[in-house]
C-alpha cells in the first residue's frame, strides 16, 4: 500500500495533523488553529521478512514490533508456524483510539 505524499486529517479542539511520507520515515505535524506547528512526531518504519515490521516511535527505547495473528493472519494467507503472533497495526490503531 502506497501512502500519498501528503495528508491532513482535522481534529476537534482547534488541532489538525499533516503527514507526509518517505522512504519508510513519516512525519506528523500537529497544528493549532492559527497555523502553528505544536508537535513533530517522527516515526520510522523498517520491514523485516514477510508481515513483521520494526517501528520506531519517539519516547520509546525499543522498537514496536508489529505482525499478524489470527484471522488477520489467515486472511494474509500466513501460515500459523511460519512467524510468532503478533499485534497488527490495526490493533495499535484501535488501542490509541480508545485511549
Amino acid at each position: 500500500m502506497r501512502f500519498p505524499q501528503l495528508q491532513s486529517l482535522a481534529l476537534p479542539c482547534g488541532y489538525s495533523i499533516r503527514r507526509s511520507h518517505d522512504c519508510g520515515t513519516q512525519e506528523e505535524e500537529m497544528m493549532s488553529d492559527s497555523g502553528n506547528v505544536v508537535y513533530t512526531s517522527k516515526v520510522r518504519i523498517e520491514r523485516e521478512v514477510g508481515p513483521l515490521r520494526r517501528a520506531y516511535l519517539p519516547a520509546e527505547r525499543e522498537p514496536v514490533i508489529f505482525g499478524v495473528h489470527s484471522a488477520i493472519a489467515e486472511h494474509y494467507k500466513v501460515p500459523p508456524d511460519k512467524f510468532p503472533p503478533r499485534a497488527t497495526t490495526i490493533d495499535y490503531v484501535v488501542a490509541a483510539a480508545g485511549g
